[in-house]
């Protein structure tokens, strides 16, 4: 069974095995047909119906808690969330998405006991989040690459871009240098040696092009694809969507993927090794989240 609650507070942002079989301890009673939309704030109760309420209180385990607080983001993150809990609503668990509306909820609720686990973000990115905020959220397994890439509304190819053209890039330092390194590997820039994905602004060392950074916001680099004046715009799927773009339609993507950047399961210090999070865990890693996966021209699975 799945449960989703919508958060509408404002803000910023190898090789492959088959599944080995769920353990299912839960003392699982009766699984409901379809699935239970709950809609409620990240910080508030139960909707009218009540039924966010009934599900915080241990699902459909009588005295054991089998409901599992997953904090997301954007479809297909969301998408994959709901296919998972599809998968261990077979072992008795319930899996209910809290959907947020930034990048920055999704940590602070597993941070701070709210949410089991989150789906939204790469491993560099959630280890600034520990540096930044003295966290301690734990990665448990890749799970998809998202085809990354440039983007422009007035050029087919790199080669069409002009002399000190601006370049929208990431404002934050773990998709900053992954921006820059396909840039150095299509030959635009030179990167200061040995940097590679972890290069800077400051690491550009050939800059043949004249090209001008603008720095912004993940959430907003879509915004900059419409600003006159931006020859190039990175983005992730699941952002340029919004401006009615696939990765068919970038004009250049990322060749040279590092797992270190799969958007991966997320989990706590203190329930990393719980069962919750192992079933979650095999959930996500499950040949029904692989097929779902491969049906999606814009994911490749990372596990």
């Amino acid at each position: 069974m799945l449960f989703s609650r919508s958060d509408r507070s404002s803000g910023s942002a190898g090789s492959y095995s088959r599944r080995a079989p769920l353990r299912a301890r839960a003392l699982a009673a009766t699984v409901l047909a379809g699935s239970l939309l709950a809609v409620t704030a990240c910080g508030g109760g139960a909707n009218d119906d009540g039924a966010a309420g009934s599900a915080g209180e241990g699902g459909s385990g009588g005295g054991q808690d089998t409901v599992i607080k997953v904090a997301s983001h954007l479809p297909p993150m969301t998408d994959v969330v709901k296919k998972a809990g599809e998968v261990a609503a077979e072992e008795g668990y319930t899996v209910e998405l809290v959907q947020v509306s930034d990048n920055v909820q999704y940590n602070r609720l597993v941070a701070d006991g709210e949410a089991d686990a989150s789906f939204a973000q790469h491993k560099p990115f959630m280890e600034k989040y520990n540096q930044e905020n003295d966290a301690d959220l734990v990665h448990v397994a890749p799970i998809y690459d998202a085809k990354v890439g440039y983007y422009s509304k007035d050029y087919t190819s790199l080669e069409e871009i002009p002399q000190g053209a601006k370049v929208a890039i990431p404002n934050d330092v773990s998709n900053e240098g992954r921006a820059l390194a396909i840039l150095d590997d299509h030959g635009l820039i030179t990167l200061k040696e040995g940097v590679g994905f972890e290069g800077r602004v400051g690491d550009v060392e050939e800059n043949p092009k004249d090209l001008e950074w603008v720095q912004v916001d993940l959430l907003n680099l879509p915004s900059a694809y419409e600003e006159d004046g931006i020859a190039l715009v990175y983005s992730y799927p699941s952002y340029i969507a919004k401006v009615g773009l696939t990765p068919d339609d970038a004009v250049v993507l990322e060749e040279n993927v590092d797992q270190r950047f799969s958007i991966s399961l997320v989990a706590r210090e203190d329930n990393v090794d719980s069962e919750k999070i192992q079933v979650l865990k095999d959930a996500f890693t499950s040949d029904e989240v692989k097929e779902f996966l491969e049906a999606n021209n814009t994911l490749v699975p990372s596990f």
